[in-house]
């Protein structure tokens, strides 16, 4: 017996089976076009063309690595407020306090992120 809510489904099992079925083609078509020939100038580091001049390995200062996670931890701040701010006349006082709470860890995230220097790129 087929109901309304499994036919909502119907879309969603064609998108994945065409789009599983273009990327397998794409996958194929890759292997069978791409060159195999490799030589000395593509075998150097990021395939620049351009011989390395020195050291190859070169170390990254973390704070780059944390400047992107506090850029998701506020971009991920982001997606829980919208709804929240879409709903917030229906759900009352109590997710207010929450939301103000939420927002206070996060302000004292970021206070912390900027007394460590955190953001600062120089």
């Amino acid at each position: 017996m087929v109901t309304q809510t499994s036919l909502n489904y119907v879309p969603v099992v064609v998108a994945a089976i065409v789009s599983g079925t273009v990327l397998s083609l794409l996958f194929i078509l890759a292997a069978v076009v791409a060159p195999k020939r490799r030589t000395m100038i593509s075998a150097i580091p990021y395939e620049s063309g351009i011989p390395p001049k020195g050291s190859t390995w070169k170390q990254i200062n973390l704070r780059y690595y944390l400047f992107a996670v506090f850029f998701l931890v506020f971009d991920i701040e982001a997606v829980f407020l919208f709804p929240w701010a879409l709903t917030y006349l229906g759900i009352g006082a109590i997710a207010f306090f929450e939301m103000v709470i939420f927002l206070g860890i996060l302000f004292l995230g970021l206070v912390y992120a900027w007394k460590k220097g955190v953001l600062k790129w120089t």
